[in-house]
């Protein structure tokens, strides 16, 4: 069965996560330096079935787009020229950064490890698919 994967885009890193094939449990996967993010999707889709992609959309409180937008929206240009059959879903991920941040300290890690921005990005994409699985 297909999976789900998400995305937490950053103009340095993105960060991953993906469902069980059953789509019950979404776990962070890794993080990928942005320049490297195609390479990235094509080599796992060639090795895992993917149903979906969810990429997060940042919105600021008023609910207009926050200035990573403009780089988002090339990113998807990109991928859609690229995987043009894969269908692909925005999913608001306001908060998203504090919520994991506010797991890790709840989680018992410790300072340092909480600073690690590429750990932040991995599980802002779980809260990001989560956010699309239980709504």
């Amino acid at each position: 069965m297909p999976r789900i994967l998400a995305l937490d885009y950053g103009t340095k890193r993105t960060g991953v996560a993906v469902t069980d094939e059953l789509k019950m449990i979404a776990s962070g996967l890794t993080t990928v330096l942005t320049p490297d993010l195609i390479k990235f999707l094509e080599d796992y889709f060639k090795n895992e079935k993917v149903e979906r992609v969810l990429v997060g959309e940042p919105k600021r409180m008023d609910d207009t787009p926050s200035q990573s937008e403009v780089h988002i929206q090339e990113f998807l240009k990109e991928f859609s020229k690229k995987f043009p059959e894969m269908p692909l879903e925005r999913v608001d991920e306001r908060f998203t950064s504090k919520m994991a941040v506010r797991s890790m300290i709840d989680g018992g890690l410790k300072k340092k490890k909480r600073r690690d921005k590429a750990l932040v990005d991995e599980i802002s994409a779980t809260i990001i698919l989560q956010t699309w699985l239980y709504d």
